[in-house]
């Protein structure tokens, strides 16, 4: 017993390693309770249990182990740390668990392990499970086995990997054990459900009997997919979603076929299960001596040894390219079929096991493929289809293009047939995206010449490739190329592309696939609605869009399209004879006018050309003869015309007939050399221009230019050449670059700058500007053989439009259609490309001859250069080469590895050359020639890896970054230990890598090299390696980099974690999308941007700074200029800060919280805060803060948060919608601001935050619950800073919260910071309870008076003076508010702490005479005003606590003197004590009984008076002072506000002060009405109750006054009348207001409130008030049925006015809350309850509101989601199904209750305007208003008249009868109130303007005016 007592006392974490079984057992069971009692899974209590929990596993007794188990189980459950020790105790666990005998300890060891699981550590439980499964122990196997299953049946194929367990499958059938066996069946199986047929191929080796059995087993499995059933805790969502399928499948079981697919397990690739294997070790030794031999028997012996090999399903990555070279060989040259047919077989293997890896050599194999394919042996073909399709796989279509197009004009038929066919089953493979319209435009237009073949075979080839094409793009990409086809062979296309199955995919049936797949590229919506025949036609003319420019495109399909309409006009219009034009034109033209064209008179020429213009002028478009009348032109003496006016006339009649009419290309034809002839006339040259833009607009720019040229070279006159080369520049500006063919018309312009005449040069140089502003610098490639002097010129025009950016098209887009703009716009994408396919490229490939090669591949040096040498020749004569470069990758990779570094010097000139000439079609290189280029990296010499950077660097500004990252090819080369490659290496993609917005997955496999680099041997190349590792880190993310280190060895995985960890910080920012369409607009808006933001800048930057930054704004800058830009920060962070610091996301802020609750994010929730919590707050403001805000905010100089925040205070008015739209986020990043050691940056953050809050109060913002708890516990914690300067600010901000965040909120978090370790912490907390319970009253305790109060008490008997002080002040105030009742709230307290309170509850009793001295005391005797009311302390306990007055008027006059931005209205009751009576005005002053002990410092000032002559400013001022002392604890104070208000409610000409303030007034009410309710609980004595009592009717007053006032009612927000019907009701169902007649008196008052407020206020808001209230009535255990009882009854009340408001509701609204009602309280919910009236009542609402509406009320449901979900929608259709009304009926409905508002406006209560008598159709007498609302005042008189009113409380609607009755009877009290308050006017100091009883009656015109208004409608 001895020893059991020494164990017994040791805490519970020594018992769990004591060595006594007893002591651990009792410690298990005791660690168990306390996981079980934790709740905060980032509580420190879990750290000390972290290095025990392998021990609860692993104990050696087993009754120990069993209670272990279970403890370890609810550790790893609820501990944020458990993660941690995945390793050793599932290592435990297999080792020490799963042999026990019991089965109890086995089962907790299984949930342990999916437990770990759950907690996101599945890869290393199922590498310890694996490593499990070779343990010599039967039992410990099979377990391992049973959880792998568990594992794979619950949590599905996406968690747990399956390759693996897949691997040991075949093991596991071997095993001797029965039991493991059948477990590895059952797993098998498991496996089978997720991944279905992909696990055939890796257990095709097994046992054909054990192979039979999972057969059949498989073939009971149900079809269905699998699903989860168990989530990850990061996937609570989905469960929660599963959970939501499950109920639906369970009531309907439509919805669940939607979600199978959604929730299916991701499709696996069986070939990803596969072992790799190694063949090229196998092959025979003699194997390629055997392919070369010359009998075939020997060469089929190698390639069958081969076609074995190449039967494994993957093959390892190796060097192909020798087998693959022989096998070409083979296929192209071999004269036996049957070799040929094996070689095939066996490129089908290789490219089968390779897959992508054998990408690199598809480009020999294809041409010869599909060269062999004139083989007409069926078994030939069939072997080289499946050879070129398994080829294709590998590669992509852009890089076989080439070859293909190179065969389709082939002589032989079956070539071209079968390279149709290929190019249809390749196109199945394709997408929108993969198949662009540059890639499609080549491959349509070869096809297109097969369709009319004479072979019928080849025919239906090419309509299968073609109806392939259409399938997969979509019909309107291909219907331009289709333009000129016949409508049968158009059929035939979409008859072949309606039976096509793509890919992947079901076969579409109609419009199922179909219109899903051109949807990825589409860039405008616009898209889908054009007319296909209108696309572009890219066979006409090649369109050739610029580089980034984004305002051409808008019109950029109008040309081409044209071009097409035209040409296929042009095929059906021959050309006329000159009798047949005569016949026509003579049908449409005036005699007089066909017979004088010819006269010899010039005169009657010019008369008879006038009538020509003057008919063509007014001719019918569609019937005009175009041709005919340009023909008739020519008639003698035709264009031979020596008159300059009759000439001037026809060129104006050809732009007209070319503008107006259908103008052909014929017709062109007939006048263009005409026209060409006059260009350079002096008198008719600018008629003849106009004549050739409107036949450039007929017939498309692209055509008219490529003619325009050619004729005016044609002739000898150097004007008209410099002429039209002049109007084509200009033409090009107006009608954009789309479609020009620079080929076409080169030459023209080299002729023209070789020209003798200066004027022909000039133009051709202008005209190079011109085409230089859309094409850029290629264009000079075209002119660099000119001389140097004319090149200088050409250099310095090129130079002046650097820059620039095109103008807009203004012409050819005007019979456009919104179709063709969106091609126009699709294209534009895809103008890289075209502006490079402009440049004339040369086939090389005859020149890379055998000898070349040879030479190249020679053993002697020299001979090697001389190769080299003729390359290099050949390259530089051709400039711009083809693909196409025959054996030239092969011989010139071998260079590379040259010894002789000159020759590798050489050979990279040459390949940088070649990138330079080849442009992007080089990526088809990358692989065999790029990727070698990275194994010149690894040289030792300087020079020679200079040489290799900069070709690669030429090959990827070619190629693009993505080509060299995809694959394993990057990762190979990082894995060899060359230092030199890996430095280099390394440095080069730490410089890549940041300007990339995007990398393949393939980088992830860099990784481990990447950590191994981080170790190498090298300084140099860990240097790089850390250097590289931000840039990794920004693409790949944290969690993934860290998972990859997880898996290093123990000491290598420490050092990693740790530089992970530093390179954190210097995570640089992802690039921003590049602004394609930015480039066009760049000079219209950059200079914009500039002047609007200079002046922001200006405020905190230094003139210095400014120059250069406004400089570089107003320079238009090239969008290629900008990415240079970005190495120059300072420049860049100027330009960069015109522009809106915050950006507004739409549901931004919901959707954060909506992550945070559903907890995929960190909760903001921390003692210190981790670097993840900085991580997660920059990934989410990187969504709506500018990037260069970012950089300093989270940058790690200090001086970079000081400059952010002042750029903040900058922005904080102009942005404050985006301010509040990431107010979240700013507040978290502040609280991070307070874990800062340095004291400027808090004391900016501090002063930031006072100008954000109050400019939120100044937008009535409130803080949301999200934002609160973010910020404020934060914001406590520095309030006990040492500093003094910095608490004051503190205090400040925390009396500034109060405006945006309710106190009795902010009460509970200055509760838990006195419970801090910091005494100046609990000091001032407890200081600003004081404050708060001074302030506001007993309220702010809410439900938790009693608790907080003691919690305070205790402080009492604090060691520290200071919180001592500030606990009894903050008692005190509580005693001031609640008297004697405080020492009941504060429970016990010792002798020496209740006397302390006593004495100190004395002196401030002695205060109040003291403060009620006359006001004439000296000024110096006042108490300083501090900067808030937090600051009004005490310094020691001999001071008295200041009185509660005292504090608000402190805090009233510090409100006006300090701070910042005014404020308009506040909330908290501050009065002003201390201002001279000379700025407060005399305000009438209500007498009142003799003061009472709990009355606060009696007020010897006058409220202000608001008259008319005083400023709007002081006048609002006034009304908000007034309104603010309304909810005063101070009943004089109180009476004498809401006498003002009433007094304000009773003059018309003062109602617009209220105008805004309404709500404000309310809540003020509401807050007296709570002050109300609290006194009469804790004083009971009479004179009390009667103060309350006359305080109660008052508010009342002032209540009934604001309803009748006219519209004042209907600017009350949802919210706010909420809050006040339900004060009201409880008012009424307060038994103690039923206990004597006066208060049944106030309960009729309350009744005739509720009665005209439902008529008054504006009834959206009211019924949204009242359904959110029945809402809270019914959600809430706390409300008594009689409340829930009366809500309905105002339900009804309103539900009778409905078909006087009906036209003024908002439905949509009142159905989206009825919609959430019947969401929150299904009807099913609603029949548990004892009654379901509130349903009854809703739905009573919808019929009402049907029956008044109509079916028109089916068109406001627009705000509910779902609406066909919707309860509300069933209910409306079931309401139209049974009860529909006529038109007629609901049109004399509306009309009735519109006539009815006209002759009865008595009894409306809109009466806040003048009455129109003049206008009004029947007498309207204003006294019955004013007695009416004498009547309704007169309530609240002293008066016991009053019996025929109601005494039942039940409905707070009064009917119509007894309501007049009231009023009769208490008129008489209603008049003798009026005149004691006159009389008392009268003899006041200040007296008040005649108070009107009543307001003036409604305005009659209003009526009618609505009235017209709904007449109209219902017509």
């Amino acid at each position: 017993m001895g020893d059991d007592s020494e164990w017994m006392k040791l805490p519970t974490d020594q018992k769990c390693e004591h060595k006594v079984w007893k002591a651990r057992l009792s410690g298990y069971t005791e660690a168990l309770q306390q996981f079980q009692r934790i709740t905060d899974e980032k509580s420190p209590e879990w750290g000390k249990y972290q290095g025990l929990v392998k021990k609860f596993v692993t104990d050696s007794n087993a009754v120990a182990q069993l209670k272990g188990l279970e403890a370890a189980l609810a550790y790893i459950g609820s501990a944020h740390v458990a993660s941690r020790t995945v390793g050793e105790v599932v290592s435990g666990v297999v080792c020490k668990v799963f042999n026990q005998p019991k089965a109890r300890a086995k089962e907790l060891g299984s949930d342990i392990c999916l437990m770990y699981v759950e907690i996101e550590k599945a890869e290393a439980v199922q590498e310890e499970l694996l490593k499990g499964l070779d343990n010599k122990n039967p039992k410990i196997a099979l377990a391992c086995v049973e959880v792998l299953r568990r594992a794979v049946s619950e949590f599905g194929s996406k968690i747990i990997s399956l390759k693996p367990v897949v691997k040991v499958l075949p093991k596991l059938f071997e095993s001797r054990e029965k039991a493991i066996r059948d477990e590895a069946k059952m797993l098998a199986v498991e496996v089978y459900r997720w991944i279905r047929d992909a696990l055939r191929p890796p257990l095709q080796n097994i046992n054909s009997v054990l192979l039979k059995e999972l057969e059949e087993e498989w073939a009971k499995l149900p079809s269905s997919a699998p699903r989860q059933t168990r989530f990850l805790r990061s996937q609570q969502d989905l469960r929660v979603k599963f959970e939501q399928q499950q109920q639906n499948e369970g009531e309907g079981g439509d919805d669940g076929d939607g979600e199978d697919s959604e929730e299916a397990a991701p499709a696996v690739d069986a070939y990803e299960l596969l072992e790799a294997v190694e063949i090229l070790s196998k092959l025979p030794k003699d194997f390629y001596e055997k392919i070369e031999a010359k009998k075939w028997q020997e060469r089929k012996e190698a390639l069958e040894a081969l076609e074995a090999l190449t039967k494994n399903l993957k093959l390892e990555s190796g060097e192909y390219g020798d087998v693959v070279k022989a096998l070409n060989k083979v296929i192209g040259k071999d004269t036996n079929v049957m070799l040929v047919t094996i070689a095939a077989k066996c490129v089908a293997g290789l490219a089968t096991g390779l897959r992508k890896k054998f990408g690199t050599y598809a480009g020999h194999l294809v041409p010869t493929i599909l060269e062999k394919f004139k083989e007409k042996k069926a078994q030939v073909v069939q072997a080289l289809q499946e050879a070129i399709d398994a080829v294709f796989l590998s590669t992509t279509l852009q890089n076989v293009s080439e070859d293909v197009l190179a065969v389709m004009d082939n002589k032989n038929p079956s070539v071209k047939q079968q390279a149709s066919l290929f190019l249809s089953r390749s196109f199945r493979h394709c997408t929108p995206t993969t198949l662009p319209k540059s890639l499609l435009k080549p491959f349509c237009v070869a096809l297109l010449k097969l369709v009319n073949d004479s072979a019928p075979e080849v025919r239906d080839a090419a309509f299968e490739a073609l109806g392939t094409a259409m399938k997969v793009v979509g019909e309107r990409a291909v219907n331009p190329f289709l333009a000129d086809l016949d409508k049968l062979k158009v059929d035939k296309i979409k008859e072949c592309s309606g039976k096509v199955e793509l890919a992947g995919g079901k076969k579409p049936a109609g419009q199922v696939k179909a219109p899903s797949k051109p949807e990825p590229p589409a860039e405008a919506p616009a898209k889908t609605s054009g007319p296909p025949k209108k696309t572009p036609a890219p066979a006409v003319a090649k369109p050739s869009a610029p580089t980034k420019k984004g305002k051409p495109a808008a019109p950029k399909g109008t040309a081409p399209t044209k071009a097409k309409k035209t040409e296929s006009k042009e095929l059906n219009e021959a050309e006329l004879s000159p009798e047949v034009c005569e016949e026509k034109a003579a049908v449409v033209l005036p005699a007089s006018c066909m017979q004088m064209l010819d006269s010899a008179n010039w005169k009657e020429r010019l008369a008879a050309m006038e009538e020509f213009h003057k008919a063509v002028e007014q001719m019918d478009s569609k019937e005009m003869p175009c041709q005919a009348l340009v023909r008739m032109l020519a008639k003698k003496p035709g264009w031979k015309e020596t008159n300059f006016q009759v000439m001037q006339l026809k060129l104006q009649v050809v732009s007209a007939v070319a503008q107006r009419g259908s103008f052909s290309r014929t017709s062109a034809l007939a006048v263009l050399e005409a026209v060409l002839e006059k260009v350079g006339d002096v008198k008719c040259g600018v008629r003849a221009k106009e004549a050739l833009t409107g036949i450039a607009e007929a017939c498309s720019l692209p055509w008219t230019a490529e003619q325009v040229v050619s004729l005016a070279f044609a002739q000898k006159n150097p004007k008209n050449q410099a002429e039209a080369l002049s109007w084509l520049s200009n033409a090009i500006k107006e009608f954009g670059f789309a479609g020009i063919n620079v080929k076409a018309f080169i030459n023209n312009v080299k002729a023209a700058l070789a020209a003798t005449n200066p004027a022909v040069r000039t133009a051709a140089i202008s005209l190079l500007a011109a085409m230089y502003l859309y094409m850029g610098a290629p264009l000079r490639m075209f002119f660099e053989d000119e001389k140097a002097a004319l090149l200088s010129q050409i250099d310095a025009e090129f130079e002046k439009m650097k820059g620039q950016t095109p103008p807009a098209p203004i012409r050819g887009c005007s019979k456009a259609s919104g179709g063709e703009e969106a091609d126009a716009q699709e294209e534009e994408a895809e103008g890289g490309e075209d502006v490079v396919d402009l440049l004339p490229r040369t086939d090389i490939s005859d020149k890379i001859t055998s000898e070349m090669v040879s030479k190249i591949g020679d053993k002697n040096w020299k001979m090697r250069k001389e190769g080299l040498d003729e390359v290099a020749a050949a390259l530089s004569e051709a400039k711009f080469i083809k693909p196409s470069i025959g054996e030239l990758p092969v011989v010139l990779k071998a260079r590379l590895a040259d010894s002789n570094k000159i020759l590798v010097q050489q050979t990279l000139s040459i390949l940088q050359q070649m990138a330079t000439g080849m442009g992007p079609a080089i990526k088809q290189h990358v692989k065999g020639l790029g990727f070698p280029i990275l194994t010149v990296l690894a040289d030792s010499k300087n020079t020679v890896r200079a040489a290799a950077l900069a070709t690669l660097n030429a090959w990827v500004e070619q190629t693009g970054m993505k080509e060299w990252l995809d694959g394993e090819e990057l990762s190979e080369e990082l894995k060899k230990e060359n230092p030199f490659l890996r430095q280099e290496l390394l440095g080069w993609l730490a410089v890549k890598l940041p300007t990339l917005r995007s990398v393949p997955s393939d980088l992830l496999l860099c990784l481990p090299h990447l950590y191994s680099c981080l170790e190498d041997r090298n300084a140099d190349v860990r240097k790089k390696a850390q250097d590289a590792l931000p840039m990794f880190m920004m693409h790949l993310g944290c969690d993934k980099m860290n998972k990859a280190a997880a898996k290093l060895k123990p000491a290598s995985k420490d050092q990693v974690v740790g530089l992970l960890e530093k390179a954190r910080a210097s995570v640089p920012a992802k690039p921003a999308a590049p602004a394609k369409a930015a480039a066009a607009t760049s000079n219209a808006v950059k200079p914009a941007t500039a002047a609007t933001a200079l002046p922001a800048p200006a405020k905190a930057a230094p003139v210095n700074e400014q120059v250069p930054a406004e400089a570089k704004k107003t320079k238009p800058a090239s969008a290629p200029k900008a990415k240079a830009v970005v190495k120059k920060p300072p420049g860049k962070a100027e330009e960069d800060r015109s522009g809106p610091i915050f950006t507004l996301v739409p549901n931004g802020k919901e959707q954060r919280v909506k992550e945070e609750k559903s907890l995929k994010v960190l909760k903001w929730n921390f003692i210190t805060p981790r670097e993840e919590f900085v991580d997660q707050l920059k990934a989410q403001m990187a969504q709506c803060v500018a990037k260069w805000l970012m950089e300093d905010l989270f940058h790690s100089d200090f001086q970079r948060h000081i400059k952010a925040i002042s750029t903040m205070m900058e922005h904080i008015e102009a942005e404050a919608e985006a301010t509040v739209s990431c107010l979240d986020l700013i507040l978290k990043w502040f609280t991070l601001r307070f874990f800062d050691t340095n004291t400027s940056v808090l004391m900016k953050a501090l002063e930031y935050l006072k100008l954000l809050f109050v400019a939120l109060s100044n937008q009535d913002y409130h803080l949301t619950e999200h934002e609160a708890t973010s910020f404020i516990p934060y914001l406590i914690l520095k309030v006990g800073e040492p500093k003094d300067v910095v608490r004051k600010d503190v205090r400040s901000i925390i009396s500034l919260l109060r405006r945006v965040y309710p106190a009795s909120r902010v009460f509970p978090f200055l509760m838990d910071g006195t419970k801090s370790k910091n005494s100046k912490q609990r000091a001032e907390c407890l200081e600003e309870l004081g404050c708060l319970v001074g302030l506001c009253g007993m309220s702010v305790f809410q439900q938790t008076a009693t608790k907080a109060l003691r919690e305070i008490a205790v402080h009492i008997g604090d060691r520290d003076t200071a919180v001592r002080n500030a606990a009894l002040n903050t008692v005190v105030a509580a005693y001031n508010v609640c008297g004697e009742q405080v020492y009941k709230l504060i429970g016990q307290l010792s002798d020496k702490d209740m006397s302390m309170l006593e004495e100190r509850i004395k002196r401030s009793a002695k205060k109040p005479s003291a403060a009620a001295a006359p006001a004439s005391k000296p000024p110096e005797e006042k108490v300083a005003v501090s900067a808030n009311a937090s600051a009004l302390r005490k310094p020691s306990s001999d001071q008295a606590p200041l009185k509660l007055s005292e504090i608000r008027s402190q805090n009233a006059v510090e409100q006006q003197q300090s701070s910042a931005v005014p404020r308009e209205f506040q909330l908290d009751p501050n009065f002003i004590v201390d201002l001279p009576e000379t700025i407060m005005p005399d305000l009438l002053v209500v007498e009142a009984a003799d003061p009472s002990p709990l009355d606060v410092l009696e007020f010897k000032f006058r409220l202000p008076s608001i008259s008319g002559g005083s400023s709007h400013e002081e006048s609002v001022s006034n009304i908000n002072l007034i309104i603010s002392q309304v909810a005063s604890s101070d009943a004089k104070t109180s009476i004498q506000g809401l006498t003002k208000i009433v007094q304000i409610l009773h003059q018309e000409s003062q109602w617009k002060l209220m105008c805004g303030h309404v709500d404000e007034f309310i809540v003020a009410t509401l807050m007296q009405l709570r002050l109300l309710a609290s006194r009469r609980m804790v004083d009971e004595r009479t004179d009390r109750q009667q103060q309350v009592e006359k305080l109660y009717s008052s508010v009342i007053d002032s209540l009934n006054s604001l309803v009748l006032a006219g519209k004042l009612a209907q600017e009350t927000s949802p919210g706010v009348l909420k809050d006040l019907v339900h004060a009201l009701l409880t008012l009424i169902l307060d038994p103690r207001h039923q206990q004597s007649s006066g208060q049944s008196q106030l309960i009729r008052s309350v009744h005739v409130v509720l009665s005209a407020l439902f008529k008054t206020a504006d009834p959206t808001n009211t019924l949204s008030a009242l359904l959110m209230l029945l809402q809270e009535a019914y959600n809430s255990t706390a409300c008594s049925p009689e409340f829930s009882e009366m809500v309905m009854k105002c339900h009804w009340r309103m539900i009778k006015l409905l078909p006087e408001k009906v036209e003024a509701l908002y439905l949509d609204r009142i159905l989206l809350d009825i919609h959430n009602f019947m969401k929150l309280f299904p009807k099913e919910m609603l029949k548990q309850k004892p009654n379901d009236m509130a349903h009854r009542t809703v739905r009573t609402l919808l019929h009402t509101l049907y029956r008044l509406v109509g079916p028109k009320i089916m068109d406001h449901l627009s705000l509910i989601e779902n609406r066909s979900e919707s309860d509300v929608e069933a209910h409306l259709k079931r309401a139209m199904k049974h009860s529909v009304p006529p038109p007629s009926q609901m049109s004399k409905d509306f009309e009735n209750v519109s006539i009815a508002k006209t002759q009865h406006p008595t009894e409306s209560v809109q009466s806040s305007v003048k009455p129109a008598a003049s206008s009004s159709r029947e007498s309207v007498n204003p006294a019955h208003y004013q007695e009416r609302l004498k009547a309704l005042r007169q309530l609240y008189g002293l008066g016991n008249n009053s019996k025929s009113v109601s005494e039942k409380s039940t409905l707070p609607a009064v009917s119509a009868k007894p309501a007049v009755s009231s009023m009769d009877v208490l008129q008489s009290q209603l008049t003798k109130l009026r005149e004691s308050r006159e009389q008392q006017d009268t003899q006041n100091v200040c007296p008040r303007s005649p108070a009107r009883t009543a307001g003036p009656p409604p305005d009659l015109n209003d009526f009618k005016a609505r009235l017209e208004k709904i007449k109209a409608n219902l017509r």
